[in-house]
C-alpha cells in the first residue's frame, strides 16, 4: 500500500484538504473492481476541481494533488489487471 502521507506532505496542504485527500486515496486503493476504481478516481478529480474552483491551493500544490490521485489510481488499476 502506498504511503499517502509521504505523497501528500510535500504539497503543504491545509489539514482539512489533506484529510479529505487521504480519504479519497484510501477509496481508490480499496476499489475492488474497475468500475469502483473509476468512481473513486472521479470523486477525487471532482474534489480537485472544487479546490481549484475556490482557489484554495496554489497552482503547484493543486497540480501535485492531481498527480498523486492519478498515480495511486494507476497503481490500483495495475493491481486489478488480470
Amino acid at each position: 500500500m502506498p504511503d499517502f502521507d509521504a505523497m501528500l506532505t510535500p504539497l503543504n496542504l491545509p489539514e482539512s484538504v489533506r484529510k479529505q485527500a487521504h480519504r479519497l486515496l484510501n477509496a481508490i486503493q480499496q476499489a475492488d473492481s474497475g468500475a469502483e476504481l473509476q468512481r473513486a478516481a472521479d470523486r477525487a478529480d471532482g474534489f480537485g476541481l472544487g479546490i481549484e474552483t475556490v482557489r484554495a491551493l496554489n497552482p503547484s500544490s493543486l497540480e501535485g494533488l492531481y498527480l498523486v490521485f492519478d498515480r495511486v489510481a494507476d497503481m490500483r488499476r495495475a493491481d486489478l489487471a488480470p
